[in-house]
């Protein structure tokens, strides 16, 4: 009887350990998926853009930065985005590394660019398209090959030029990227 107690004693507590071990290694890599809590940014709930650092975020490592647009914010399609950043962001970012990407289906194609700027002086990257997008359709901006900054939270404005005929920027919204230590 009493070993019967104390298996399920046991028992109990290494479910409970391993119930812990296990919610703490899912929270750990959901850390970057999206902009998390954010309370006091300034920037309203339905213009915070989700994101994802592929390589955990860590202040001066390398890293791919998954900068994501939904379809409903597109609605006049794009011809160029623009990424703006603040001034203190010291890291580096690879313009030859960077894509494009939308939903076809089940797969994800890579549209074709014709340029991408790096204004460094205006804290700004400009990438347009070959072919304009005309359609709405979810979009996943990747930079492959940056150099994170120190550690620190950093808004990326993203602004698009649409497909129609109206030259005029528009607000999509803004990534709240941290970057940890």
């Amino acid at each position: 009887m009493l070993n019967n107690k104390l298996n399920l004693k046991r028992l109990l507590s290494a479910l409970t350990i391993s119930g812990c071990l296990l919610g703490g290694v899912a929270t750990i890599s959901f850390a970057q998926g999206n902009s998390g809590l954010t309370i006091f940014s300034g920037v309203n709930r339905e213009n915070i853009l989700n994101y994802y650092l592929d390589f955990g975020g860590k202040a001066n490592a390398r890293d791919r930065y998954r900068l994501r647009v939904p379809g409903k914010k597109l609605i006049g399609g794009a011809s160029k985005f623009f990424i703006a950043y603040p001034d203190y962001f010291d890291g580096k970012f690879d313009v030859d590394k960077i894509e494009v990407r939308v939903k076809d289906g089940k797969d994800k194609i890579s549209l074709p660019l014709r340029e991408v700027v790096w204004d460094k002086e205006s804290y700004i990257i400009e990438i347009d398209l070959e072919e304009p997008m005309k359609e709405s359709k979810k979009v996943e901006i990747v930079f492959s090959n940056v150099k994170n900054p120190e550690v620190g939270t950093y808004y990326f404005h993203c602004q698009v030029l649409p497909a129609d005929d109206l030259p005029i920027r528009q607000h999509l919204g803004t990534w709240i990227v941290s970057i940890d230590p």
